[in-house]
């Protein structure tokens, strides 16, 4: 039996791991589907990475080697898919060598989030060559495979911007980012950075309706303010709209939340089987990968002090809800004691107004907040104030 099995080699799980290790757990092992460790961060080549986690700048794939280069010691597993889980951490994996068995005193789940593709966006037309997310986009620009020269890219999330680094450095020049909202959605001066250093324009309140081309794609056909126009163009890149990869935890059987599509857990990143922890993006869409990374150390000294015997007992969580124009927050259930509870959570929508906590009928938080649907809301809650009672609400008025 292994003392940790960590699924998923991204910044998150790659973390958790060495942390583990610089603690002095053995038997830490990771398992990864792909043929190389690293995540998302090996196929972008551009800077940008490492600055939370590292406090270093490195391009994408110097970042994914950094992280394996810390994780050293950790028995990584590439190529091998975990089919399914069960109780008390048990896994059913797919190697290389055929299916096996593995059991772990814990199992931390790190798959992250995938971008949603074309069908699910419901836009219709033609499927010709040329229609892509940005993570196979930037896989195949990393291997040399130019799929287009000119597409328009969809989004305006960072996601978008990394999309628009990428095609710079594969020397394909983007006609135009589509925004279908008010405004774009990374953080100014994107916008601005992307018409002047790039040359790309943005059109915001753009909606994509149709595709079109036969062998490969020819335009799109877009409307703004109820006048649609024909824009050629010879690729269509799907960005954002994250969805957290949550169908093994949804498979066995552990509570979903269907508010943020990932696993809910207590603050000690338990799942509702607590010899399952969950962390990085697979909690929400989406959080950059510096911010997974750091999520991924904080999972994992509650593993430590899981495997010593030191977090209180699961059936004493109290569950959190979110109210008013609160979209999500988690965790989705909280233990109080002594030590503060930190909480993160998005909004519906631009809102302006109050953000409230409620532990039963009293007040324990209140503050001013401006904020934008994409943007994080962060709080932390004295531990101590929560004590005794039977639920929490935060509640954006």
């Amino acid at each position: 039996m292994h003392n940790v099995a960590i699924i998923g080699a991204g910044p998150a799980g790659l973390t958790a791991a060495r942390v583990l290790l610089q603690a002095g757990i053995s038997g830490v092992q990771v398992l990864e589907r792909n043929p190389q460790p690293g995540g998302l961060p090996r196929f972008c080549d551009h800077q940008g990475w490492g600055v939370w986690d590292m406090h270093r700048l490195y391009t994408g794939p110097r970042y994914a080697g950094e992280l394996v280069r810390r994780a050293a010691g950790a028995d990584i597993l590439i190529n091998t898919t975990v089919t399914a889980l069960e109780p008390n951490g048990h896994l059913h994996i797919s190697t290389p060598g055929g299916p096996e068995y593995l059991q772990s005193r814990i199992v931390l789940l790190a798959t992250g989030i995938r971008e949603k593709p074309r069908g699910a966006r419901l836009v219709s037309g033609t499927r010709p060559w040329g229609i892509t997310t940005t993570g196979a986009f930037q896989e195949m620009a990393q291997a040399g495979q130019i799929p287009f020269r000119r597409p328009v890219i969809i989004g305006s999330e960072l996601v978008a911007f990394s999309a628009l680094l990428t095609a710079r450095h594969a020397g394909i020049k983007p006609v135009a980012m589509l925004e279908p909202g008010p405004r774009i959605l990374a953080r100014r001066p994107g916008g601005l950075i992307a018409r002047a250093v790039f040359g790309v324009p943005v059109r915001t309140n753009t909606q994509l309706l149709e595709i079109r081309g036969i062998d490969r794609v020819e335009s799109v056909l877009l409307e703004r303010n109820g006048q649609r126009e024909e824009l050629a163009c010879d690729g269509v890149i799907f960005t954002g709209q994250f969805t957290p990869e949550a169908w093994l935890p949804r498979s066995a059987g552990l509570q979903i939340d269907p508010a943020t599509g990932g696993p809910a857990i207590d603050n000690f990143f338990r799942c509702s089987d607590p010899a399952y922890f969950a962390t990085g993006n697979l909690l929400r869409p989406v959080e950059h990968s510096g911010f997974a990374a750091l999520e991924g150390a904080r999972a994992a000294a509650q593993i430590l002090r899981a495997l010593r015997g030191e977090l209180p007992p699961p059936q004493a969580a109290i569950p959190v809800i979110p109210g008013g124009a609160l979209r999500y927050i988690y965790p989705q259930r909280i233990i109080p004691g002594g030590i503060p509870i930190q909480l993160h959570g998005r909004a519906r929508h631009a809102h302006k107004g109050r953000l409230r906590a409620m532990a039963d009928d009293t007040l324990v938080f209140e503050r001013l907040i401006r904020i934008l649907p994409e943007r994080r809301i962060s709080l932390t809650l004295p531990g101590a104030a929560l004590t005794g009672r039977n639920s929490l609400a935060v509640i954006l008025d």
